[in-house]
């Protein structure tokens, strides 16, 4: 099944490219500093999928900055097709 985009994915995508520009670092430097492939950097970046929390970790670490500052300004609407405000079972 193709991932489909979501703004979220792009607005964090986006916040990675742009903490990763201003270090002057490419993203084959970004993907040998976080331990992710490139390509991965590279779909990450475009907003073509969502990286799971332990890469987001390791992209902040490289990056020298804290995870929170690539989730800033995300909010649950931005995941676009997903019930918003509701809590899960168990």
């Amino acid at each position: 099944m193709p991932r489909v985009p979501s703004a979220a994915a792009a607005h964090v995508g986006a916040r990675i490219a742009s903490f990763r520009t201003r270090q002057a670092m490419t993203q084959d430097q970004l993907a040998v500093a976080s331990h992710i492939d490139s390509s991965n950097i590279r779909s990450y970046e475009s907003g073509r999928s969502m990286m799971n929390v332990h890469s987001l970790v390791r992209i902040a670490e490289a990056l020298d900055v804290e995870p929170g500052d690539l989730l800033e300004g995300v909010t649950s609407a931005m995941f676009g097709g997903e019930r918003t405000g509701q809590r899960g079972r168990g």
